[in-house]
């Protein structure tokens, strides 16, 4: 059965790799970006089975005006992938005002104002699936990226809270929580002014980095694949290798601290 899928940052990255694989699947895609001059080769393959349309998700009048030219030119959206993003690279001191809102607007409220365009059409429909691109760094950190974990902190809060109030109508909801890739968020010129102090942090992350902790772009289709086919898909989806013992370490470590402070924790009850 063909879907209609919406999908955010469609130029590069999982956007781009995912847009041309439910494309080939014989999929119906309308693929948003800033830029969409790099998505004519899908276009002149794939014809009217894709709808290039130019979207800054930090504008929330232009994400519903783009919800409704997708709901006219195919009559339906059956799943919202919100993949635009960027990261912020800089400890949470260095971050300027301006750096901080910006990260915020496009991770976070780009995020928000799309689902809240696209759910009207889902709540009519009595079906959809909206699936919200987050990172493991939205349930543990890495230094030096302060404001880009918490913009994903912010995004899984936001996707939990959702999933509760959708279930009714038949939307489903799921968190795609990448740990590293090889993609351009990583080095795409977003650097904070460095304080001098932080330099050994930055060091000691340079010095550890290994390269086969990140994934490969191109392994992640048949998992989007299979989810965006999945009759009961889940509300959380790991990729990669490296994030759920990241996350078991994590939640250990966690855990341990709640219950070795938990007689100070009941106490504070009442």
């Amino acid at each position: 059965m063909s879907k209609t899928i919406l999908i955010s940052g469609s130029t590069k990255g999982f956007g781009r790799a995912w847009a041309e694989a439910f494309l080939e699947k014989g999929y119906k895609v309308a693929a948003t970006a800033r830029n969409i001059e790099s998505l004519g080769d899908l276009k002149a393959k794939y014809g009217d089975a894709i709808l290039p349309l130019t979207l800054d998700v930090n504008n929330r009048e232009d994400s519903f005006a783009v919800v409704r030219k997708v709901q006219e030119h195919f009559g339906t959206i059956d799943i919202l992938i919100n993949n635009a993003g960027y990261a912020l690279n800089g400890a949470v001191e260095e971050a300027s005002e301006k750096e901080a809102r910006a990260q915020f607007e496009t991770n976070f409220f780009g995020t928000l104002w799309l689902t809240q365009a696209v759910l009207p059409v889902m709540r009519n429909q009595k079906s959809g699936h909206i699936i919200q691109v987050s990172s493991i760094l939205g349930i543990t950190t890495l230094p030096n990226l302060g404001l880009y974990n918490a913009t994903k902190f912010a995004v899984e809060g936001l996707t939990e809270t959702l999933t509760q109030e959708v279930k009714q109508f038949g939307i489903n909801v799921t968190l795609v929580e990448p740990n590293g890739y090889v993609t351009d968020i990583w080095g795409n010129g977003f650097n904070s002014e460095s304080i001098a102090a932080y330099d050994g942090i930055r060091k000691a992350i340079a010095e550890g980095h290994d390269p086969d902790t990140f994934g490969k772009t191109s392994a992640t289709v048949p998992a989007i694949i299979k989810l965006v086919e999945a009759e009961n898909p889940p509300l959380r989806l790991f990729l990669g290798k490296v994030a759920l013992p990241f996350a078991k370490q994590t939640y250990e470590q966690k855990i341990a601290t709640w219950e070795e402070w938990n007689d100070v924790s009941v106490a504070a009850h009442g």
